[in-house]
């Protein structure tokens, strides 16, 4: 089974982490899902749907409500046992979706204070595929400058910014546009959006 650690943050963008989980688990991934406390607040906002915070009913809700295929493994902010902390265990690609420009400077200053910060560390350590998708616009300089050192240290820079050539029709669309171009770039296939050309 593929392997991949996904971590969710308090960043505007909760429907793309929702739609992004929901395609990795019916692809069948084993996920090793990381989730702030920040980014249980902005899902109930923007999706207007209050998402557990106890550890094993947010495990079941998502096993219930978004997918009940590949396989799911929910972690603390603290749990420094689990695969995603070490470079012997963890998947070689993360994604962070949505990317707060706080775990954007915490990952850029190498800061590890909590499992998601360090789970990006040890992907950048190990040379793997780290994979960010920041929300947040206007982007100040810090921002820019964060992004620009995590990018030259390897990072993907992957702002959910959707295109509009291929003609959507609903929100669904715009959402389902920047899931696929993050598949595409941590190099899976994809079937949400139609190349270019064909």
């Amino acid at each position: 089974m593929r392997e991949i650690t996904l971590a969710i943050t308090g960043a505007s963008g909760a429907p793309y982490a929702h739609r992004l989980l929901q395609v990795l688990l019916n692809m069948e991934f084993h996920v090793h899902l990381l989730i702030s406390k920040a980014a249980l607040m902005v899902a109930a906002v923007e999706q207007g749907q209050s998402w557990p915070a106890n550890h094993d009913k947010l495990a079941d809700f998502i096993r219930a409500s978004i997918s009940d295929k590949g396989k799911l493994s929910l972690y603390g902010r603290d749990d420094w046992m689990s695969p995603v902390a070490s470079g012997s265990g963890a998947p070689s690609t993360m994604i962070i979706c949505p990317c707060s420009t706080g775990t954007l400077a915490s990952i850029a200053t190498g800061q590890c204070d909590n499992l998601i910060e360090r789970g990006a560390d040890v992907v950048l350590k190990e040379q793997g595929k780290l994979i960010l998708v920041p929300r947040e616009t206007p982007l100040s300089e810090i921002h820019l400058e964060n992004m620009l050192k995590l990018k030259r240290a390897g990072a993907v820079i992957l702002p959910a910014s959707p295109g509009f050539y291929h003609q959507p029709e609903q929100i669904a669309d715009l959402i389902d546009f920047v899931v696929a171009r993050i598949l595409k770039s941590a190099g899976f296939e994809q079937t949400l959006l139609a190349e270019w050309g064909r």
